[in-house]
């Protein structure tokens, strides 16, 4: 079963745009971001576009545009990102109903349908209370504590966008 990662995603990118911009003042554009996110820039656009509509990024056009953070990163939860993103699937949908008539399959889909709607509602409940800050502030912890951070910071180096 694949899960969705549009979530896991958009944060990453969402934490490098903020990163970026306190490292330049400038915004990240659609290219910046796809290379970050392993993707086409027109997956970028799309994704920040819905962004944009719930007041979470804002764009600049032109040279020197791009997208920032509309909001600082403690004014900005996961749970909104997630609302933002159209709240894709984080858990699995009961499965369909293949074998009409089998009571042992109705049995098995209500207790995972009510199971993972039980679950959803936890993590939905959670995702409201973290904020990007948190997630920025737990990178920079994990970051200083790591044995190889001298490292990792001089691949991040290379690897950052200008």
């Amino acid at each position: 079963m694949k899960r969705d990662s549009r979530l896991s995603n958009i944060l990453h990118a969402l934490l490098h745009m903020a990163e970026h911009e306190a490292r330049t003042g400038a915004p990240m554009t659609s290219d910046q971001l796809a290379v970050c996110l392993s993707t086409n820039p027109v997956v970028v656009r799309r994704t920040m576009a819905g962004l944009r509509e719930q007041g979470l990024v804002a764009s600049e056009k032109g040279h020197g545009g791009g997208w920032r953070l509309a909001r600082p990163l403690d004014q900005v939860t996961l749970g909104q990102v997630n609302t933002a993103l159209g709240e894709p699937g984080l858990f699995p949908e009961a499965p369909p109903v293949e074998a009409v008539g089998c009571l042992v399959e109705a049995a098995v889909n209500d207790a995972l349908a009510g199971t993972y709607a039980a679950a959803r509602t936890l993590l939905v409940a959670r995702l409201n209370e973290i904020t990007l800050a948190d997630l920025a502030a737990d990178f920079a912890r994990r970051m200083a504590e790591h044995p190889k951070r001298d490292l990792l910071n001089a691949r991040l180096n290379a690897h950052r966008p200008e």
